[in-house]
């Protein structure tokens, strides 16, 4: 009898145990702060975070007022697919900037850096170059692609110095981010030399970045099926508004016989329309600077993709119906 109560009162307890196992648990809501953590990471994720480092170059020593300057930064962020397309748009700077004095000079100069210190075969010398940039940071690599021309900027230095000249000559690039956030990240590279001569050059070019699909944005790529016509019309417009407002001529016709419009691809998203960024002589003499043109959101609205156009309230729109600018560096 008393073994068929232990037994009983066995089986009472594992069947307590065991529906006190199967049954659910009431769930705990999550934490406003455990939804806010989640929200901040999605954010940092889909926007541009960084800064620009100076590169280490083998600069010689040199004192006085007429040492040549040579400056290089590059981006450093959190999107080094973007980091990437910059450091090759700064050799492209290089090239452009340097090529004009001596181009054959400079590109044996580049073969010599880019040739094996070994005479080995082709495909260790592959293997050797992988292995090397693999221990290499980005900046380092970098600073190494640079130096054949820095070296051919110190000798067109050289060469200034034994012809009698007294002038300094220099030569910077350094990249900015202008626009961090979603829909186009955009960073800007400012560039400027002296290399003798009346006067030194300048330069502003932006690299548009979609942050969600990770590639370049061009100006082709924001404009819906069959505008581009209608954005020429209207950049034609700002650029004949440009010229009058300057001063620059009073006849356009006679204008466009020396300077004649062109669409430029050298473009930003800015908070009050589509900023055409042109170059030094693109679009009027030197003195004028660094021309823009700008194009207000509410005329684009039918031209530029709706998810590239920024939501901009109405008191945000520009006043006028284009707006233009002139300047040297962006601020």
């Amino acid at each position: 009898m008393l073994k068929n109560k232990t037994a009983l009162a066995l089986n009472i307890a594992f069947i307590s145990i065991a529906l006190n196992a199967c049954t659910p648990k009431p769930t705990e809501p999550a934490s406003d702060a455990g939804q806010s953590s989640s929200a901040a990471l999605a954010d940092v994720q889909l926007s541009l975070q960084g800064q620009t480092e100076k590169l280490a170059l083998n600069l010689p020593e040199c004192e006085g007022r007429n040492c040549p300057e040579f400056s290089i930064d590059r981006l450093q962020s959190n999107q080094f697919v973007l980091d990437g397309l910059i450091d090759q748009a700064i050799l492209a700077n290089l090239e452009q900037m340097l090529s004009p004095v001596q181009h054959e000079d400079l590109a044996s100069s580049k073969s010599k850096a880019l040739s094996g210190k070994t005479e080995t075969t082709e495909k260790s010398a592959a293997s050797e170059l992988i292995s090397e940039r693999a221990s290499k940071t980005a900046a380092q690599q970098l600073a190494e692609q640079v130096q054949p021309y820095l070296a051919h900027f110190l000798d067109v230095d050289k060469e200034l110095k034994d012809l009698g000249a007294s002038h300094k000559i220099s030569l910077s690039i350094s990249p900015r981010i202008l626009n961090s956030e979603p829909p186009l990240a955009t960073v800007v590279i400012n560039s400027s030399s002296y290399l003798g001569g009346a006067h030194g050059a300048s330069a502003q070019q932006y690299y548009n970045f979609d942050l969600t699909q990770q590639k370049q944005v061009r100006l082709k790529d924001i404009l819906q099926p069959n505008q581009q016509a209608q954005l020429d019309k209207l950049a034609y417009a700002a650029f004949k508004n440009w010229v009058i407002e300057s001063k620059l001529a009073s006849n356009m016709a006679e204008y466009e016989q020396v300077w004649k419009f062109k669409l430029s691809d050298n473009f930003y998203l800015g908070k009050q329309g589509l900023i055409l960024q042109y170059g030094e002589y693109e679009i009027g003499p030197y003195a004028v600077g660094l021309p823009r043109l700008m194009i207000p959101y509410d005329q684009l609205q039918q031209i530029v993709k709706p998810e590239y156009l920024p939501k901009v309230q109405p008191a945000e729109q520009a006043s006028n119906a284009l707006a233009v600018s002139s300047e040297k560096q962006v601020s």
